[in-house]
């Protein structure tokens, strides 16, 4: 029931002989190493970072250009190298924003940084658990496919004895019809089968990138640590994405404050006037006057206080449903868990041995061929189910750990 999935999927697919084996390891690292949305993640991050070397520079400065005191009426209208007014004028100009302000813009880019960081680490999580649940069910349907071809196989002896039972008068000639439907039956499980290990190699394709891939070695039995997951759910990326934006509105308060604080400026400029009155230099400073902070500044303040608490009550929502969603998952694994245990110590064996008592019956005449065949079949449900249950345990402490486990703790 462990052959290779290329293997079993080549009756089906004769390219599946060229697959790449992988183990399940090296598929999460083929995963994180090739998965575009990371990528996209990983340019958002760096994208932040380079922004936040400009945050707290200064604006960049303005050059003055133009001509002043032009004289369009009097004596000399039109005429301004006769008036001592007229002046070609170059200056610059330079604002300088409140230090506050300046600080605060800081404090934006760095939230928006940590905001970038932790939608990429959530995102890597996203494809480690994506991709170890499409390995999974590749591994599963694989097995799945050699357990029912096994029992396939061990229902030959059982059909190959129909032509001698109708010839001694034990059968009737309508009986002769059941394994053929019987083999039908199994046949059409079967192509369920296939086109559940297609769409799991579909999936880990899209993981990995590897074109026919195919689960090398066995699932990873990891263990669901209950007090460990419950210590570390503050640390998970959901809660980093709500601190986040928790701080990033912060840092939009000390920009709305920063607001009720003046900027200034200053500038430089040179006159150039006719010889006859010579040149002109000129130097100044502009301060901005926030004096009108009830009806503009106080009200944007207010609001960006409501976006913290907003925040605040975001990250225990996150929080309550981080808790719920593990108290959830803890609760239906160990209801899988137990299922896959009684299927595997209860249903199966009890399956085998009345499929071996059938057997023994349909050889010594007292039951039929039916009768025995449904017995092979159910042997078949019952080794099929054991692996779709342990499939379920495995899937379920994958999707609790990757979800639910802190990469750092």
């Amino acid at each position: 029931m462990r052959l290779p999935i290329y293997a079993l999927v080549l009756a089906a697919n004769p390219t599946a002989a060229s697959a790449a084996p992988i183990t399940f390891d090296h598929a999460i690292e083929l995963a994180v190493a090739h998965a575009p949305s990371i990528a996209a993640r990983t340019a958002a991050s760096g994208a932040s970072r380079s922004a936040a070397g400009s945050a707290a520079a200064l604006p960049d400065p303005r050059l003055e250009f133009g001509f002043t005191g032009f004289p369009v009426s009097g004596p000399n209208a039109g005429r301004p190298e006769r008036d001592d007014f007229s002046t070609v004028r170059v200056g610059i100009e330079q604002d300088i924003p409140n230090l506050a302000k300046r600080r605060a813009r800081s404090g934006r880019a760095a939230a928006d940084i940590a905001a970038t960081d932790a939608a990429a680490t959530g995102e890597i999580r996203t494809v480690r658990l994506s991709a170890a649940l499409a390995w999974v069910d590749l591994y599963y349907a694989g097995s799945r496919l050699a357990a029912l071809d096994a029992v396939r196989k061990s229902i030959n002896p059982l059909i190959s004895t129909t032509p001698a039972r109708l010839a001694s008068g034990s059968m009737r000639p309508a009986q002769t019809v059941e394994p053929a439907l019987l083999v039908a039956a199994i046949d059409d499980r079967r192509a369920e089968l296939v086109a559940e290990a297609g769409k799991a190699t579909a999936a880990l394709t899209r993981w990995t990138g590897e074109p026919a891939p195919s689960p090398a070695g066995m699932p990873p039995l990891w263990n669901v640590d209950e007090i460990q997951l419950r210590g570390t759910l503050e640390h998970l990326p959901m809660i980093a994405v709500a601190d986040a934006a928790s701080a990033q509105a912060s840092a939009d308060v000390g920009l709305a404050r920063a607001e009720k604080r003046p900027d200034w400026s200053w500038q430089v400029g040179y006159d150039r006037r006719d010889p006859r009155f010579g040149d002109m230099l000129s130097a100044g400073v502009k301060i901005g006057l926030p004096l009108f902070s009830r009806g503009r500044q106080d009200p944007l303040i207010a609001a960006r206080e409501q976006d913290v608490q907003r925040t605040r009550f975001d990250r225990e929502a996150s929080l309550r449903e981080l808790q719920a969603g593990l108290d959830a998952d803890l609760a239906e694994h160990a209801m899988r868990r137990e299922r896959a245990s009684r299927a595997q110590t209860v249903l199966l064996p009890l399956a085998e041995r009345r499929s071996t008592l059938q057997r023994a019956s349909y050889a010594g005449g007292t039951a039929s061929l039916e009768d025995a065949l449904a017995a092979a079949i159910a042997v078949a449900e019952a080794r099929l189910e054991v692996l779709a249950r342990q499939a379920e345990v495995v899937r379920g402490a994958l999707r609790i750990n990757l979800t639910y486990r802190s990469e750092d703790r």
